[in-house]
């Protein structure tokens, strides 16, 4: 048992000491290029302040590395002094009775939601600083105290419905199939992944955001323009209010068939050219038009099985609950069991993450190169990059190998310079180059 505790440890602080130097090291070498080529990033990203920028940068890293070292000391706490497995104890002797339900489900349902309650109050005050403190700090936050609270309310009633949602069907998979349980979850997996892309942005977000149509003036025509050249059809096109909450800016695309829905954060309307905006749009396009969505959700089913299937083998090991005390097994504690093998399998997932991260990589090149053909020009993309960098005050150099394990997008330069390479072969020397344009808002 010793060696397992210190294979336990190894893993978890391991993993946790080397993501926090990582980060230090990302931080030091972003500051060190910014400010080594500061010419270029006052020339090219528009940055007002590049001081500002690496302040920002280091100011939000240390916070997150001190929310991580006080998350990992409370989650060692909550292990070793017993307190996982009296609540474990606590809940397995609760008398809840639902109709057609067995009680081992119930009571499993029960411990998930509780964790996923107890994670979100855990981060509740250090969201509350980086919101009101941090991000006021540097000009991001529009959040009033008491919709942050709202929204921490209503985060964790959808928290504790979705989280019903996949538990229980995953807990009768266990009970119903011991062996391959893990394959009917890769299926609900699946099946939870699909439904979400309708239900997010039409019930889920609406409770926090609202959305408002685009049906005409000059932004909407930009859009149809944009649409026509793409062969895109879509009648949902949505501005959404995010400038409530925060001054960061963003656009996705969502849902498929007749459930699409393209959303602009009204933000990033105000603070891009229309062309600009036509760009990003086409990009998001191109995610579509490229079955991206789909090839991503395909790809993941990959380290869902692994993951799974890793889960399915920790969770029939005597040890994985005698090490901190917990009586059961899979057939009476599953739900325990699952929450134990994730403190064992989620650093391995994070570990791996340079290798999901290579197919998002590749469609985010691929969008860009999209948007490039739709517009003509490499211009509009160009200066959308750089808008949000400016505005968001996003690190434009990171470490080599903190952008492996955490980026999912080619760094900005990096993707300015692609762009620009790829519209000299691409496009005509005659195209319209005007990404000057006032803002977008109709």
């Amino acid at each position: 048992m010793l060696t397992l505790h210190v294979a336990f440890l190894l893993l978890v602080v391991g993993t946790d000491v080397f993501f926090g130097w990582l980060s230090v090291a990302n931080v030091r070498y972003g500051a060190s290029e910014v400010r080594e080529r500061r010419e270029w990033v006052d020339e090219r990203l528009a940055v007002d302040d590049v001081d500002e920028l690496v302040d920002y940068q280091r100011t939000k890293t240390g916070f997150s590395l001190l929310r991580s070292a006080v998350g990992l000391v409370v989650l060692l706490g909550v292990l070793y002094s017993g307190a996982f497995a009296d609540v474990v104890a606590a809940v397995d002797a609760l008398d809840v009775a639902v109709p057609f339900v067995d009680e081992t489900l119930v009571e499993g349902v029960v411990l998930v939601v509780v964790g996923a309650l107890a994670l979100q109050a855990f981060g509740a005050p250090f969201d509350a600083f980086d919101t009101f403190v941090v991000e006021e700090l540097f000009g991001f936050n529009n959040q009033t105290p008491r919709l942050w609270v709202r929204d921490k309310l209503v985060g964790a009633a959808i928290t504790a419905v979705l989280v019903t949602a996949l538990a229980l069907p995953i807990l009768w998979a266990i009970a119903a199939f011991p062996t391959y349980w893990w394959a009917v979850g890769v299926a609900l997996y699946l099946a939870f992944a699909v439904v979400m892309q309708v239900l997010l942005p039409r019930v889920v977000m609406p409770l926090f955001y609202d959305f408002d149509p685009i049906e005409s003036g000059e932004l909407r025509d930009a859009i149809d323009d944009v649409f026509d050249r793409a062969g895109f059809e879509c009648e949902q096109i949505y501005e959404m209010d995010a400038s409530r909450r925060s001054s960061h800016s963003n656009a996705f695309f969502s849902g498929f068939g007749k459930t699409k829905r393209v959303v602009l954060f009204d933000t990033l309307v105000d603070q891009m050219s229309v062309r600009e905006v036509q760009s990003v749009l086409a990009h998001e396009l191109a995610h579509w038009k490229r079955s991206h969505i789909w090839k991503q959700l395909l790809a993941s089913t990959v380290p869902i099985a692994l993951t799974l299937a890793a889960l399915w083998w920790l969770t029939t090991q005597p040890w994985l609950y005698a090490m901190f005390g917990v009586t059961g097994s899979v057939q009476t504690t599953p739900a325990a069991g699952l929450l134990l093998g994730l403190l064992w399998v989620g650093p391995l997932n994070q570990l791996l993450a340079p290798l999901t991260n290579k197919l998002s990589l590749a469609h985010e090149r691929e969008a860009d190169t999209f948007a490039v053909d739709v517009m003509n020009d490499g211009q509009p993309m160009v200066g959308a990059l750089a808008a949000l960098a400016s505005e968001n005050l996003s690190n434009p150099f990171p470490h080599p190998l903190y952008e492996a394990f955490h980026y999912d997008h080619p760094p900005i330069p990096e993707r300015m310079q692609y762009i620009e390479a790829y519209a000299a072969e691409h496009t005509p020397t005659d195209a319209p180059t005007d990404a000057t344009q006032t803002p977008a808002t109709d």
